[in-house]
């Protein structure tokens, strides 16, 4: 299990591929591994480096540090420690709420940002969605919290045509039991992340990725942060859920992939 000390923690994480720097920072379940079909995509073309979160997965369960300011700065630490900056950063969700602060608080360590099913400021739909959630993780336990969150993260299509590999998933997850307190405090801070103001000053080629039925983070989220992010571009990926990345990873991959590739080189 490689490490790296991060700041105070210490963060575990993945490398696969070789070539420019991406790094790959998932949503608030924080295990890198839930890239799946993406990682090998990227690790064709890329140095590709797949982390958990702080309080998720391999790396430390802190008792603080559970912002998402705290987060950035933790793959930033993670990114200049491993010498892969500047990197490409593709943040999904929470991931892309790091990948905000990263590029405006941590600008060395960003050469471009994908920033897939994500916000800038949570309105009322988003915080009681995530207010139920803790509701259930603290009342009816993992299992109860992992079943109800899948309804808001895929489409009803996939769930619908896919739903052997969609109950094979949840059996999995049901092993994999995520530690409560760390888990409360990481939904309360995506709740008060509020970066909207901020993005415009952004100064990294961006491109903003959704998936037109995201009942999670809906497309007006990807619609408003591309109206304060000038110049950054906008792909709605139709028939596909929160997690874009899974449900169709070619659809999702074959436009990113465009994207970077016109990045100037660092």
């Amino acid at each position: 299990m490689p490490t790296l000390k991060t700041n105070d923690i210490e963060t575990y994480y993945e490398e696969h591929g070789a070539g420019d720097p991406a790094i790959l920072i998932t949503g608030l379940g924080g295990v890198g591994a839930s890239w799946g079909p993406q990682i090998p995509r990227f690790a064709r073309e890329f140095r590709t480096i797949v982390p958990d979160h702080r309080g998720a997965g391999g790396t430390t369960i802190s008792e603080g540090g559970y912002t998402i300011r705290q987060l950035a700065s933790d793959m930033a630490s993670l990114l200049r420690s491993l010498r892969a900056t500047p990197a490409h950063v593709v943040g999904a969700s929470t991931g892309g709420a790091i990948g905000q602060l990263m590029a405006l608080e941590h600008p060395d360590t960003v050469r471009s940002l994908v920033l897939v099913g994500t916000w800038g400021r949570t309105d009322h739909f988003f915080r009681r969605q995530f207010e139920v959630r803790k509701q259930i993780l603290q009342q009816m336990g993992h299992v109860a919290y992992r079943e109800a969150s899948n309804l808001f993260l895929y489409s009803p299509g996939y769930i619908r045509e896919h739903w052997e590999e969609f109950r094979a998933a949840e059996e999995r997850a049901r092993t994999s039991a995520p530690d409560v307190p760390a888990a409360v405090k990481r939904i309360d801070m995506i709740i008060a992340h509020d970066a909207l103001d901020r993005v415009k000053d952004i100064r990294r080629p961006a491109c903003i990725v959704v998936g037109a039925m995201d009942m999670c983070t809906p497309v007006y989220f990807s619609e408003e942060l591309r109206r304060h992010m000038p110049g950054a571009e906008l792909v709605i990926v139709e028939g596909t859920g929160h997690f874009v990345y899974l449900e169709k990873p070619d659809a999702f991959f074959t436009p990113v992939r465009r994207f970077l590739g016109r990045v100037p080189h660092a």
